[in-house]
This record gives structure tokens, C-alpha cells and sequence, in this order.
């Protein structure tokens, strides 16, 4: 089997299955709701924020997508949700979006596999409004030595079957390094503990 065999017919149902679980769901409803005005999302992979929207605070929803996989399951459940997107289909380090212009911008489970997040969340930085926020949701480095010798050990067998994800980024060093002030939750959700430090919560830029 073709890695580009796996990359188009399989993994785009494995990370909407992973990602589409109960205990991730949790975590989306802790920051989706918030979202309002003109939103960004970016990472909008199948569309599984959709439902968590608050449809009568969302003006206008652009979502970014490199995967053509993905777009045909991120139309249904827009028709589903009720929330009309618009889907760009390119990487989110350079966002053909004008400046200042989005309200929101949201990112779940995105950040672990841009290949150059900091870039990235420039961007976002450069598109928000001033005042704007970034809600996110993500999953990352562990605090505990032992989980985290093991994140190490299994990152590169890891990213090959999950499309690039890294286990161990340190999501609120990023989000400083980019601009941002992070105001941070995090804990362990449940399931494997390599996958599963979470850290979610709003920054806005500085």
C-alpha cells in the first residue's frame, strides 16, 4: 500500500474518527461556543467544530482546509449544522486573507501538524482585528518525564501514520513565540496518555 494510497483513502477517515470522539468533543465545546462575528477557522478538517457553533453569534464562517479529502464531509455537516462555510483550500502560513479582518479565528487539533505553526499564527495575528481572539483547543507536550520520553520515542512512527501530527509541541511556548498572550487550561483527557494533554483557551495578540 502507497503512502499516497493512505494518505487519501485512509487517513482522512482515521483523524475524523480519532478526533470525532466523545472525550475531544468535551474539549471543543469549551471554546467553539465563544466563537462570534466574522470566523476563521483554520484546520477546519471535516467539520467537526460545526455543531458547536452558536449559530446566532457567527456572522460569517471561512474555513481553511489543505486536504481536498476533507472538503466533501465539511459541506455536509455545514448543511447539517446550519452554518454556511467557505472553504479555502490552501496551508495556513499564508493565508490570502486581508488584514484585521476576522473577529475570530479558531484552531482544534490543528497546531500539532502545520509544519511551521509559528508562522502560522502570524498569520492569524495579522487577520484578526485588533481585540480579536484565537480560541484553541490542542493537544501537546506532557508535563510528566515519563509520558514525555515516550511522545519522543514514538513521534517519528507516530507522525507517519497520522499525517504529520506531533505529540509533543509545546502549544503555549508557540502561541508566545508568535505574538500572542495565551491564557491556558490544561489537563489529561481521557485515553492514551501520549495523546492526550490537552490545552485549550483564548489569547489574543500583543
Amino acid at each position: 500500500m502507497s503512502s499516497n494510497w493512505y494518505e487519501r483513502n485512509v487517513l482522512p477517515w482515521l483523524i475524523d474518527f480519532a478526533c470525532g470522539m466523545r472525550s475531544v468533543g468535551k474539549q471543543r465545546m469549551k471554546v467553539i461556543p465563544q466563537a462570534h462575528g466574522r470566523v476563521l477557522e483554520i484546520g477546519i478538517g471535516t467539520g467537526l467544530n460545526l455543531p458547536f457553533y452558536d449559530t446566532s453569534q457567527v456572522r460569517e464562517l471561512v474555513g481553511v482546509e489543505p486536504s481536498q479529502r476533507m472538503h466533501h464531509l465539511v459541506l455536509q455537516r455545514s448543511r447539517a449544522a446550519r452554518l454556511p462555510v467557505e472553504i479555502v483550500g490552501i496551508t495556513a502560513e499564508r493565508l490570502p486573507l486581508a488584514d484585521a479582518v476576522f473577529d475570530t479565528v479558531v484552531s482544534t487539533y490543528t497546531l500539532c501538524t502545520i509544519p511551521d505553526p509559528v508562522a502560522a499564527l502570524r498569520e492569524v495575528r495579522r487577520v484578526l482585528v485588533p481585540g480579536g481572539k484565537l480560541l484553541f483547543s490542542e493537544h501537546g507536550r506532557a508535563p510528566d518525564a515519563n509520558v514525555l520520553k515516550w511522545q519522543s520515542r514514538l513521534q517519528p512512527y507516530w507522525s507517519k501514520l497520522a499525517g504529520g501530527c506531533m505529540l509533543d509541541r509545546d502549544i503555549p511556548a508557540i502561541l508566545r513565540e508568535a505574538g500572542f498572550d495565551p491564557q491556558v487550561q490544561s489537563m489529561y483527557i481521557p485515553g492514551p496518555r501520549i495523546v492526550s494533554y490537552h490545552y485549550w483557551g483564548a489569547a489574543v495578540a500583543v
